[in-house]
């Protein structure tokens, strides 16, 4: 190939193929301790199947037959597609989005097909959590009878038999019940706000009224409300500027760092921290947007030398001893935490491993993968990530990670990531793609720009009508800083993004003539079509990202890209998939249409079998083939 930075001594493809990367973008979730062993569900790439398997004593079993898929689509994004039930497992089937339950046999295997639990051809179900108290099922549900998504909270018995608990808000999440059975608690929110601005903590006792516990304004964002095993209640609350564990019942505290104890909550059945017995908790949290996981004490205490302030959910501040335990350190992010006796357990990532099911032994802190975890490049190949941050506005810093090419040599090239979302965020660690872009002599930026979370509420609620502005003002410090650090050649800048961050990456393009070309994944081009065919979840979050489309008008003039075709001077290659239903493929179309008329290359892919976010391995590695051969032809 030819050198589009510095010469790869050896043939990336023998090193990392685009079907290797595509291969390795397998991963894990849904982890459950239950039966004397764990529960997960696992994504083939290979099969576009998410599968539910089962370890004990080591020993791994595969309890969906083929033609299942455990996937849930409440509002679309899913999550909480599974739990662990008396005697085996309840889940979610993608295909038909109805609850099924299958028993687990003596030798850790399924016992019998799946039997299907619900028969409501208009509904969805997700947050699936087992009542032992009520032998039944919680879970949210979402009907689409009559057209407009209607959201509820609902239990369903092992037999069928399904009863509205909860309705009236516009969306619940995290419902959870105490040990006993009778006090329930959950997460509700109403339009126009999302998860991540505004909600409200709820519990309803046996024989009571539904109470709000916490967020009756919209200046907090509670999620993961968890009962611990004296049942008392605790939820992640950012009131004090990050998600960090309170207990909203008596005064008990903990020691809090101030970072975020978890991420957006875009899907449903996030476990992020997870109290435990003994008055302590398993928890991870983000320190400048890198995992970290630890057990620490969760008690009041007689004040000594080492004593930190913290506060408690709608309380004074309370002085308490700091107390903690790292875990699994060499590990950069954390999710699905789960416990038993004898073990912690979680999903976790790394900056040289592919994702691993994780059992943490809890008298030592010793580690064993029960799945996935491989190294599939050697350290000499591999390109780990660094921390990077450069000022931006007017004392503000962006943030992300900076990843250098595999060989060294002349100044590369440098791609920019841009994740979706727009309050996503991207992590330190190991990714197929970026690997894939390394080894071919690419520097990459994996952009945190302002509006991603994990680094505080302010930083998350920063894009509040500025999107297409303020991320596209980081991307211009960022290649500033890189260029003057003479880390990369500021004439060869390229800048990538999928949906929210197709959007950014446009807008990029349309406002930064120094860049070289771009890609946009299932990105948005016309944030006003997206407006009128969006889900009933994401309804209102443009006029919170924008602004209010009549009033303010000029401002998506401003900045929808296909309005602005015309400023976008660098060529531009499209990927989507032709059964996306949120970015639709007449806008994509009508985007290509308009820089074609314009005179400038651009070039489309569609690929007839995927949706908003490609899964098929095979069309994952043509995506990336194709991406880079039109990167090497603008260089």
């Amino acid at each position: 190939m030819q050198s589009v930075g510095c010469a790869v001594r050896t043939d990336p493809d023998a090193i990392w193929s685009a079907e290797q990367a595509a291969a390795a973008s397998a991963d894990f979730a849904e982890l459950h301790a239950a039966h004397g062993g764990v529960l997960w569900v696992a994504f083939d790439p290979q099969l576009a199947r998410c599968g539910l398997f089962f370890c004990r004593n080591g020993v791994v079993c595969e309890l969906t037959p083929p033609g299942f898929s455990v996937r849930s689509r409440v509002y679309e994004y899913g999550g909480g597609a599974c739990c662990a039930t008396e005697h085996g497992v309840a889940f979610v089937n993608e295909r038909d989005q109805q609850v099924y339950r299958i028993d687990i046999g003596l030798d850790g295997g399924a016992y019998g097909a799946p039997y299907l639990i619900t028969s409501h051809s208009h509904c969805r179900y997700g947050d699936l959590s087992f009542v032992p108290a009520w032998q039944a099922l919680l879970a949210v549900e979402e009907s689409h009878e009559g057209g407009a998504a209607v959201h509820r909270l609902v239990r369903i018995g092992l037999n069928g038999k399904r009863e509205v608990l909860v309705e009236g808000a516009d969306f619940y999440a995290a419902p959870v019940a105490d040990p006993t059975g009778q006090r329930l608690a959950w997460i509700e929110w109403d339009r126009p706000h999302q998860p991540w601005i505004a909600t409200r903590l709820c519990q309803r006792e046996s024989g009571e009224r539904t109470r709000v516990l916490a967020g009756q304004g919209s200046d907090q964002a509670l999620q993961q409300p968890r009962f611990d095993a004296r049942g008392r209640l605790w939820v992640l609350s950012d009131k004090a500027g990050w998600w960090q564990p309170c207990c909203v019942d008596g005064d008990t505290t903990l020691h809090a760092e101030p970072y975020d104890h978890a991420p957006a909550p875009w899907q449903l059945g996030g476990r992020t921290y997870l109290p435990l017995e003994n008055g302590e908790l398993l928890l991870t949290r983000f320190e400048q947007g890198k995992g970290v996981l630890v057990g620490c004490a969760a008690r009041t205490s007689d004040l000594g030398d080492n004593t930190i302030v913290e506060h408690s959910l709608g309380g004074p501040a309370t002085p308490y001893p700091k107390a903690e335990r790292l875990l699994a350190e060499g590990f950069t992010r954390f999710r699905s935490l789960a416990a038993d006796n004898e073990h912690f357990y979680c999903i976790a990532a790394a900056p040289d491993r592919l994702p691993a099911v994780l059992a943490i032994r809890r008298s030592d802190g010793a580690l064993q993968m029960l799945a996935g975890g491989e190294q599939p490049l050697a350290e000499a190949q591999l390109s780990r990530p660094q921390p990077f941050s450069c000022g931006v506005g007017e004392g503000e810093r962006s943030h992300g990670f900076f990843y250098s090419p595999a060989s060294t040599g002349e100044r590369p090239p440098l791609l920019i990531f841009l994740h979706g979302g727009p309050t996503s965020a991207s992590y330190p660690v190991f990714d197929p793609r970026i690997a894939f872009w390394t080894l071919r002599g690419f520097a990459v930026l994996d952009l945190n720009y302002r509006g991603s979370s994990g680094y505080g509420r302010a930083y998350r609620l920063r894009l509040a009508d500025q999107w297409g502005e303020l991320e596209v003002e980081d991307i211009r410090a960022a290649i500033d800083a890189l260029a003057g650090d003479g880390r990369i050649d500021a004439q060869r800048v390229f800048v990538r993004g999928g949906s929210a961050g197709g959007f950014s990456a446009l807008r990029a393009l349309a406002e930064l003539p120094q860049l070289r070309g771009g890609a946009s994944l299932y990105g948005v081009s016309d944030p006003l079509a997206l407006r009128r065919l969006t889900h009933k979840f994401e309804a209102d979050y443009l006029d919170w990202l924008i602004g209010d489309p009549e009033q303010d008008a000029e401002r998506y003039r401003d900045r929808t890209p296909l309005l602005q075709a015309e400023r976008i001077k660098a060529p531009v290659i499209f990927f989507q998939g032709a059964l996306d239903a949120v970015v639709v493929p007449s806008q994509t179309e009508s985007m290509i249409e308009a820089l074609r008329q314009r005179g400038f290359p651009v070039e489309y892919h569609l690929f007839a079998e995927e949706r908003h976010g490609f899964r098929q391995a095979t069309n994952l590695a043509e995506a990336l083939r194709a991406e880079h051969a039109f990167y090497q032809r603008l260089s």
